[in-house]
């Protein structure tokens, strides 16, 4: 049975600004380390960093309004073959453990100007 569905779009040049106005830093606030170092990877991180915040914003939508999720508590992160998932740590885990929610799945896209992203929960 379906939890919830959330869905988000952020427009890359948005993280382009932000990077350039705070630097690292701002980052930092809502992405892991291992994020962040999957990301600098790529020629161009920006489509990687801004998918990544649109995960984490499309979760809080699935969840709705019953936790202030702490988005450093959540990873976004890809397998062996590419495939996104969603890792929670702390209390969101907490709130999947409470909630009895099973399975996560998570879809990125990212074309030129915009990043988008789904997550739908199972219980």
């Amino acid at each position: 049975m379906i939890y919830g569905i959330g869905i988000d779009i952020v427009k890359i040049q948005r993280m382009r600004d932000a990077d350039d106005k705070w630097g690292e830093k701002f980052f930092a606030k809502f992405l892991t380390d291992k994020e962040i170092d999957y990301c600098n990877r790529k020629q161009d991180p920006y489509p990687s960093l801004s998918v990544r915040f649109a995960a984490k914003e499309a979760l809080v939508k699935a969840i709705g309004s019953e936790i202030n999720l702490n988005m450093k508590e959540v990873e976004i992160l890809n397998n062996e073959k590419g495939k996104p998932s969603l890792i929670v740590h702390g209390k969101a885990k907490e709130f999947f453990n409470n909630n009895e929610i099973k399975k996560s799945f998570v879809s990125l896209s990212h074309e030129k100007e915009f990043a988008v992203a789904s997550v739908v929960l199972e219980v």
